[in-house]
């Protein structure tokens, strides 16, 4: 063998284990920020039981998930900023770390108050992903190789909504409710524990941007952006303040248990990613602004069908399977064109565009959350108005507010 063709053959093994580590390193990332969001998921099916278990109401119970979302809105700033003088993989290991830590604690926790304050802490401890994820995957591959590795990365953390739960009802079953904050802890920290001992399979770097607050202030004053960005917001935020109020109307007022919860997730995520999928090949043959008023017109229509069935329906949890799609197939065809028509609106400033986009999901989700709790004694009609109520404010914004233009 010449001593070209050796070189050549040391150069594509090289090249090998690169593409190898990259890869590695994105799986590593991927169960980082899964962990980070099945901090809501995993303990969803034992909502319903807090108010015996720690002998208090159904409201405050509910506020264990609305502290976790609060804290994430947290969290968006705290990381944000930090990843301006620390490495992107020392900042990432570290929110794990603490990540895990909070776990722990909330598992110990013998008090719903306690518990909800830590969770407000788990919560932004668990954003670390979110900020940080994005800059290191960008960095693993080419512009081609980062689409393509955040596209997967988008499909697989769409499935922690389904599977989440069920994975947390066989936890609650089999071991009580502390062992999800247990499982959760030890997975995240056996992470953290990888990405501490190999370094070099990650990058490295700091953003160079600019990240004066001024930039926030500046897109708040963008019509454009806001338009898609705070649409995107609510109705989002309308299907996920569904989702968290779901376990405890489906068991205190439905009669029925978490097996139907998981029923009608299976059955909402497996609908959106199909209907995800469509809407990118539809967003690339046909007019977008069409694509995102009819997806945030098919999202009103979720809310007001499960308002009427509500107000005049049997009541039965297995119906909610034949009704719960309809939210998601809404979210599914307006998200991904909505979500970038907001980034393309903001100019150059994706990265405050993105994070401000977050915070307006994670804020607004909690807030809902919250108060929708205050009437789940009435059942499902106080889950459905609130889906309603925080979609349809999304027509005036699309009405009122200007559109994107590419050209300026």
């Amino acid at each position: 063998m010449s001593k070209d063709t050796e070189k050549k053959s040391a150069g594509e093994s090289q090249q090998d284990h690169s593409l190898a580590a990259s890869l590695f390193a994105l799986i590593t990332i991927i169960t980082g920020t899964v962990l980070a969001l099945a901090g809501i998921d995993l303990v969803l099916p034992a909502i319903p039981h807090f108010p015996k278990i720690f002998e208090t109401s159904v409201a405050r119970s509910q506020y264990v998930l609305a502290a976790f979302v609060a804290g994430s809105c947290l969290g968006l700033f705290v990381f944000a900023s930090c990843a301006k003088y620390f490495d992107r993989r020392t900042l990432f290991a570290g929110s794990l770390f603490a990540y895990a830590v909070v776990s722990l604690i909330a598992g110990l926790t013998n008090d719903i108050n306690t518990l909800i304050a830590v969770r407000f802490f788990q919560g932004a401890a668990s954003s670390g992903a979110a900020v940080l994820a994005p800059g290191l995957v960008r960095r693993l591959f080419s512009e081609s190789g980062a689409i393509r590795a955040a596209s997967a990365m988008g499909s697989i953390e769409s499935l922690v909504p389904a599977f989440a739960p069920i994975a947390g009802a066989w936890l609650y079953t089999a071991y009580g409710w502390e062992m999800s904050f247990y499982v959760t802890a030890v997975l995240t920290l056996l992470v953290c524990i990888f990405v501490a001992v190999r370094p070099n399979i990650f990058p490295a770097g700091k953003p160079e941007r600019d990240r004066s607050p001024k930039g926030y202030i500046k897109l708040l004053k963008n019509g454009a952006y806001v338009r898609y960005a705070l649409g995107h917001s609510l109705v989002l935020a309308s299907l996920l303040s569904f989702v968290f109020s779901a376990p405890a109307v489906i068991e205190n007022t439905m009669g029925g248990d978490i097996d139907d919860f998981i029923i009608m997730q299976i059955a909402g995520i497996s609908t959106f990613i199909i209907v995800s999928n469509l809407s990118g090949w539809l967003a690339a043959h046909l007019n977008v602004e069409k694509i995102i008023w009819t997806g945030t017109t098919v999202s009103i229509l979720g809310g007001i069908v499960l308002t009427a069935y509500a107000a005049y329906g049997p009541n039965d949890p297995d119906d909610l399977v034949y009704m719960f799609w309809i939210l998601n197939v809404g979210l599914a065809i307006r998200g991904g064109p909505g979500f970038m028509r907001a980034i393309m609106a903001a100019g150059e400033d994706d990265e405050r565009a993105s994070a401000l986009l977050i915070l307006g999901i994670f804020g607004i989700t909690s807030v809902a959350t919250a108060i929708v709790a205050q009437f789940l004694e009435y059942g499902l009609i106080a889950s459905a108005v609130g889906a309603l109520i925080l979609s349809t404010p999304t027509l005036f914004l699309m009405k009122f507010l200007p559109e994107y233009k590419a050209d300026g």
